[in-house]
């Protein structure tokens, strides 16, 4: 990948274009925060060619969510699931919606 072809994905939220030690500094936290919420497999940061995590700004958000819920004193663990659920219900909310809408279009005297 070029540089020309780096700069024009910065914004990109699935680009992996922060290093741990910049992930931890904007976050706040340690890089040890980030490699437990990656063991805990909330996020799989990519690697670089020479094999240092890289995290995108999507990532950046979850982990992020996670911080927040441990300094409110829920354990990584559990704020890990709970951030995994929380996903899993947008999704599902996201493909009855997506149900609903196409049902409805598909037979308009359903909506009445």
């Amino acid at each position: 990948m070029t540089a020309d072809d780096t700069f024009g994905r910065l914004d990109d939220d699935d680009f992996p274009a922060y290093t741990m030690g910049r992930a931890a500094e904007m976050l706040g936290t340690t890089q040890g925060f980030l490699r437990a919420i990656g063991e805990a497999r909330l996020i799989t940061p990519l690697r670089s060619a020479g094999g240092h995590r890289r995290y995108s700004r999507y990532q950046l958000r979850i982990a992020a969510r996670a911080r927040e819920l441990v300094d409110h004193g829920t354990p990584i663990e559990a704020a890990c699931r709970i951030i995994i659920l929380e996903d899993q219900l947008e999704e599902a909310q996201r493909l009855n919606a997506e149900y609903r809408r196409s049902t409805e279009s598909a037979d308009p005297t359903a909506a009445a």
